[in-house]
């Protein structure tokens, strides 16, 4: 997305979300799935910009976020409760259309005392 802003026409008026916004929407959403963590960045420390990426085009919104999933947990179908999360969540909160989302599973906590916190 070139612009950092995402605009939603309505009959009466246009409404303009900026990306934090969506950003803030999609962390909310990944937070709420049992046993994950987004994706820490590097030297140990974790931002949005680091662990979820969206680009707007016609066809709608595509995201993508990295995650960390605790032990135990089965992977597809924690990857499925991210994807139907993110797109309930982004879609119920602010009327975009989710195109598709990617979910990357690049790590596995064994102990829920390893899993990062966002700063």
């Amino acid at each position: 997305m070139t612009d950092s802003r995402l605009q939603n026409e309505t009959n009466r008026g246009a409404v303009t979300y900026d990306e934090s916004i969506i950003n803030g929407i999609v962390a909310l959403a990944v937070g709420s799935v049992e046993g994950v963590s987004l994706k820490t960045g590097k030297k140990g420390k974790r931002s949005l910009k680091d662990c979820i990426k969206i680009i707007s085009d016609k066809k709608g919104i595509h995201v993508t976020v990295k995650v960390g999933v605790l032990y135990g947990y089965n992977v597809p179908d924690v990857a499925f409760d991210i994807q139907h999360g993110i797109k309930q969540t982004v879609e119920e909160m602010s009327k975009y259309h989710i195109a598709d989302v990617d979910v990357y599973i690049d790590d596995i906590f064994f102990d829920d005392k390893q899993i990062p916190t966002l700063e």
